[in-house]
This record gives structure tokens, sequence and C-alpha cells, in this order.
């Protein structure tokens, strides 16, 4: 056994891609290993912004010999097949057995491979990882690049090291020194290390200034940038990605603190955010409820002197904040209510018309949501809302910072005089932006933000601009998503009917309804995993609950799972689908000529039951020829009929549940101590009409039929 270390040295690798890059790397080498049948105790991955390593443990010396029995032709079979299956396996006719298969005597090969050494099965495994090694985006590079068959890498690959114990794994890769030979941080040890092993890697190249160890970066960097603030009386705004993003920016690095001029706070703290970390990628802090003057960045040197690092840090950010400030300045000028106008000449979509026609739309549906008191809050307000959320999409700001988009509005509209209520929609109107996202619960921003992203959802499935597969290029899953959020936190009670028929475009297809209610339900059923909720129960009530009031839906689906995940519940499911598979077995499956059945024209209000009428079809009943076991069920369905009917009204739905749960007892002692499939041909369709009864009931507070188990 001997531990295996390679590095994979080239220039600078982009920090986005690292993390996948340490996957794809033990993935890859794992399949190596597997398929030469070698399996290593542990492996670790690194990677630094030159580099990608690996360390295996514990690999064997050798691959073992095996044996390998290849059936071939029977006895008697042409020459030409014989000497194929030969020629195929190396062997010769001498070298065949032959063995009865079945009564038929017929050749095998049988073939002893030697075990291998693993240095010989390493050197091709490594080629083959960097041949195939799957780079986002990957670059050829020298002469050879003249040629579509030259390598490839994120960036020029310069060096290989490769060890299996202390010897050196041959590989051969073109233009590619391969050796035991490294290079150290590139300012503080630019020379050469010779590495002994995987055993010592890590400290040479410690010792040479170079932390290979992704996590042990980036706790320096995440407790450095604490200490930092904490050492200047702040308190650092945590930032887990940009942790990673700076450790996967550094071999050795170091968190210094810098400053900026207080004026540039009087910029929306958003912009400077965005400037010091998006493009220099500094930590920001507050000083109490407001951002702090300061910043940390991290530098790639342990420098003699630190302080003209943050010198040059703060040139660099007070220049860009000072863009920022000129843009918010020039902004700040224009009233956000004239930039309207100028949204007519940004094309929304072609089919769809302009930002400014999407505005009017979202407008009037906002509106309508507020008058018809869907959202509690002023009608006057929301349009006024809705009509400035989008404007700020031409300002200075917006142009140059794109994801402030909304923020920058919001900042606008408080600064220019605009209510809270209108400048916290303006800003939060695209919210929820993903799963995760902060939901609005301000009604003027909840009528907006919904009015919003139904509006694109409508227009483009009207359109026939729907999702394909995994292609979502007007990020139409999103907008569903975000539609169910603010519906199911905000507690809205509109059907999702109303909804879509609100948001709908005359010169539109009429026929997307269906669509766009069938897509809700299926972001509906990723958004509830979260919560646990199973997607069978979510189809079981969708099947009743037709006119798509998402709040009520939920209820119904929480009510009825923890219905089912009781041993009552588990108990009617299994009497349910029996009734369901014996009704199926004799044809009972939609009309039928069960005496007292309540026929059903598929036009009735989801909330009335089958059971309406049902104690006028059992009273018609022989009760004096019916056995004990038929009474009991059909006296509990009379019973139970309208207790689920009330329940399912008063969208008490625990109180449905229940009375279904009183049907346990009954429907179980008919099945013990009832013949369903009497031979007296009345009784057999007496019996099946009270199973069809029960299943009936049952299916008018959830489809039983669709719940799995």
């Amino acid at each position: 056994m001997s531990d295996f270390l390679l590095e994979l040295f080239s220039e600078e690798i982009p920090a986005r891609m690292q993390v996948g890059a340490r996957r794809d790397l033990q993935r890859l080498f794992e399949a190596q290993l597997a398929e030469a049948g070698l399996k290593a105790d542990a492996i670790r991955t690194y990677s630094t912004p030159r580099r990608l390593a690996l360390i295996a443990q514990g690999l064997p010396d050798a691959t073992e010999a095996v044996r390998e029995e290849i059936k071939g032709p029977p006895e008697g079979a042409p020459d030409q097949a014989i000497d194929g299956f030969c020629r195929k396996n190396a062997i010769s006719r001498d070298d065949l057995e032959v063995r009865d298969v079945k009564g038929r005597n017929t050749y095998f090969a049988v073939i002893d491979k030697p075990g291998q050494p693993t240095v010989d099965i390493l050197g091709p495994a490594i080629a083959a990882i960097v041949r195939d090694f799957p780079w986002p985006k990957s670059m050829r590079w020298g002469a050879a690049s003249a040629s579509s068959e030259s390598l490839r890498w994120v960036r020029p690959l310069h060096r290989v090291v490769a060890l299996h114990g202390e010897a050196i794994v041959p590989v051969e890769i073109e233009g590619v020194s391969c050796g035991a030979a490294t290079l150290g941080h590139r300012f503080h040890h630019p020379g050469e290390i010779t590495i002994g092993g995987a055993h010592d890697y890590v400290e040479k190249l410690k010792m040479a200034h170079v932390l290979v160890d992704h996590e042990e970066r980036e706790a320096i960097v995440r407790d450095g940038a604490a200490k930092a603030a904490a050492d200047a009386g702040y308190d650092l705004i945590e930032d887990e990605g940009l942790v990673i993003e700076n450790a996967s920016l550094t071999e050795w690095p170091v968190p210094l603190l810098g400053r900026f001029d207080p004026d540039f706070l009087d910029v929306p703290e958003e912009v400077i955010q965005k400037t010091a970390r998006a493009d220099q990628k500094y930590f920001v802090m507050r000083d109490g409820e407001k951002l702090a003057p300061a910043f940390v960045c991290t530098a790639n040197i342990d420098s003699s002197d630190p302080a003209a690092v943050v010198a040059g840090n703060e040139r660099v950010l007070a220049a860009r904040l000072s863009d920022a400030r000129f843009f918010w300045e020039n902004d700040l000028k224009v009233p956000l209510e004239s930039l309207g106008d100028q949204l007519a000449d940004i094309v929304f979509h072609e089919k769809l018309g302009t930002v400014a026609d999407k505005v009017e739309r979202v407008a009037k549906l906002a509106r309508w949501l507020a008058e018809e008191k869907i959202v509690d809050a002023d009608p006057d307000t929301v349009e006024r809302a809705a009509r400035l959320a989008k404007n700020d999409l031409v300002t200075g700001l917006v142009g140059e910072f794109g994801e402030l988009q909304g923020i920058v509005g919001g900042h606008l509209a408080r600064a220019q005089g605009e209510g809270d209520e209108i400048a916290d929609a303006v800003r939060d109107h695209y919210k929820p932006v993903g799963q995760g996202d902060d939901v609005p619960t301000a009604p003027v921003t909840v009528a907006v933000a919904l009015a919003d992203k139904i509006d694109t959802l409508v227009s483009f499935f009207q359109f026939d601009l729907k999702p394909t597969g995994s292609k979502d290029p007007f990020a139409l899953r999103r907008a569903a998503l975000g539609v169910i959020a603010l519906i199911l936190e905000n507690g809205l009670r509109v059907t999702m009917r109303d909804l879509i028929a609100a948001a709908s475009h005359p010169e539109g297809s009429a026929d997307a309804g269906h669509d766009i209610g069938g897509f809700l339900i299926d972001r509906l059923k990723v958004q509830q995993r979260e919560a646990n909720v199973r997607h069978d129960m979510i189809d079981a009530v969708v099947a009743v609950e037709t006119d798509g009031d998402k709040v009520r839906l939920v209820d119904r689906v929480k009510a009825l799972q923890a219905f089912v995940e009781t041993k009552e519940g588990t108990d009617l499911l299994a009497a349910y689908k029996r009734a369901a598979n014996i009704l199926k077995k004799e044809g009972f499956e939609g009309e039928g000529s069960i005496p007292g059945r309540i026929e059903q024209t598929g036009e009735e209000d989801p909330f009335v039951l089958v059971s309406d009428g049902l104690e006028d079809a059992i009273a018609e009943l022989d009760h004096d020829s019916l056995e004990p076991a038929e009474r009991a069920l059909a006296d509990a369905l009379v019973t139970a009929g309208p207790v689920a009917t009330q329940a399912l009204e008063d969208e008490d739905f625990t109180a449905a549940m229940g009375a279904l749960a009183s049907l346990r007892g009954p429907i179980d002692a008919f099945f013990e101590d009832v013949i369903v499939n009497a031979d007296n041909a009345d009784v057999r369709k007496r019996r099946l009409g009270l199973l069809a009864r029960f299943r009936e009931l049952v299916n008018g507070v959830a489809d039983f039929g669709k719940i799995e188990g």
C-alpha cells in the first residue's frame, strides 16, 4: 500500500471553477481506479489559483491477478466462428476448453490476467483525466494550438507532479513537464520545489508560502476579516460566498483593513456593497445601523509594507465609488415619474410589446387586486407604485449596476418624496427572486409583485413561449414559484382561474389557462418539497380542488398528509384501494346501475360531495335484509357524509379527515364479515353499491386513488 499524489499546475484557474474542479478530479480518478480494479482508502482534493491536486491514501501497489472465463461458440460451429472467437481473445484453439452448457458442448476461453503494477496504470489514467476533464471553459495554447487535436485545459498547463509512494509515475502529456518538481508562491518562492511524496506535499508547499488546503485558506479569510472589522470597532457583514471566492483567488491570503471617505455613504449602501463586493471582492461592515466607511481586502502576499497594499486598494475603491456617486447624483436630479415615457423605447418581447406596455398591464392588474380586496391596499397607491416600479431601468445607476434594478428605484422614490409604501414596493417588487429569498408582506408591495409575476407568466404562456425541458429563457419557473410564495405567505384568497383571467391578453391564446394551472401545480410540488409535503398528496387534492385557491389547497393537502400518516389513515387508504380494486374488476368505475347511486355530471362545485342525498339513497335499501356489517357501513356513510361536507365548506380539513376516520371500523368489519361477490346477483349489486358510495364519499375529500402506498 502506498499513497499517491497528483498535482496539475497551470496558470490561474478562475475562482468560480475550483469547487467543481475538485469534485470532477475525484470523480474521474475514482472511475479510472474502478476500471482497473483498484480502490483507495481515502481521497482528498485541493485547489489554489494555480494548481489542482489530489492525494489518494492506501492505494495498492498492484492489481490482483484475475481469471476471466468467456463463453464462445458451441462445438461443431463453423471454423470461421471459432477462429474469430480465438482472434478476439488472443488465444489459439489449443487453449480452448469445452464445457457442457444445457446439454451442449461449448467452447470457453479461460484467460489468466496477472496483477499489474499500479504505477503502470496511473500514467495512462492521469493522461485520460487531463484529456477528458470537463472544464466549463477551456483553451489551447502555443504552437500546438493550431490543431484542434491539441491539449486543452482551463488555462495553459505547465507541470504535472505524479508520485506513487516516492516513485515518479511516468505520464505522457504532450508538451507538459512531468516529474516531482512544482513551484511555490509566485512572489515569495518562485523557484522549484521537489516533492518527496504525498506525505510531505502540503507541508513543503506551506514552507513555500502556498496553503494548498482551500479550507485552511477559507478559515484565514473568514476569521481574519472578522477580526479586522472588530479591531476597528465595526461588525463585519458576513458573506460566505465572498470567503470562498477570496480563498480561491489567493495561495497565501492576508486580510487587511482599508477605509474610504465617509462622504461616499450618501450613495445607497447597496451600491457601495455592490461596488466593493462584486467588483473588488472586498468585505464591508456596519457601524451600528449604518454602513461603515471601511472594508477588508484579501492580499495574496505577506507584504513588508502592508500599508502600501491597503493604500492601493483604497485608491481603486475610491475611484469606483466616485463613479457610482456621479451616477447617483445625476439620477436624483430627474423625477422618477418622468422616466416612464422612455420605457416605450425598450422592447420587453417582440410578441409582448415594450416595457411600457408591460407596466400598463401590471398597473391595471395590481389595481384589480386591490379593488377586489384580494390585497388589502389602497388601489390608487398600488397603481402609482406599479407605474413607478420599472422606471429606474433607464437610470444611469442601473445602467452601471444592472443587478440593483428596483433597489435604485426605491431609493430614488423615497429621496424624491414618495411615501414608504410606494418606495418599498418599487424596491421589492421583483421579490421573491428564487427559493429562499424574502417574500414581501407589505400589501402594496405584494400587489405589485404578484401582478408583475402573474403578468409575465400568463403573457408568455398565452403566446406559446413556455419552458421546454431544461430550457426556461424567460425564467417562468422562477416567476411561478414567486406567485405561489406570495399567495401562500400572505394567505391571499384568490382562485388561479380568476387571477389568470384578469391577466390574460385578449389577442393571446384563450386555451393557455389549463397549461398555466398545471405548470403552477408542478411548481407547487417543488415549493412544498422543502416542507416535506408529498407530491401524491397534492395530486390527490388537486383532483377535487379545481379552482386553484392555493391557500385552501395547501391547507387541505397538509391535513390529508397528516391523516394518511396516522394508523387510521393508513388503514382507511388500504380499505379504499381494496374497494376500488373490487369495483374496477366488477366494472363499477364510472356511470353504473348501482341501486341508490348518486350520479355526477362533472359540473358540480368541488365542495359538494356525492354524499348529498346519500341518506335518502341508503334509506331506500331494505335494512331488514342487510347483514350487521352492511348496516353498520351504511349508517356510517350516512353519518360521515354531512359532517365531511360541512367541514369542507368551513375549510376545517382536519374535521373532514376525522369524518373519514369514522369509516375505518365499519369498512374493516365489512370486509371481514361480508362476501362482496355473493352468489345472489341482487345482494352482490347491493354490496358493490355500498363500496361505490364509500369510495365516492372518500373521493369527495381527496382522490385517494392518487395516493401512493
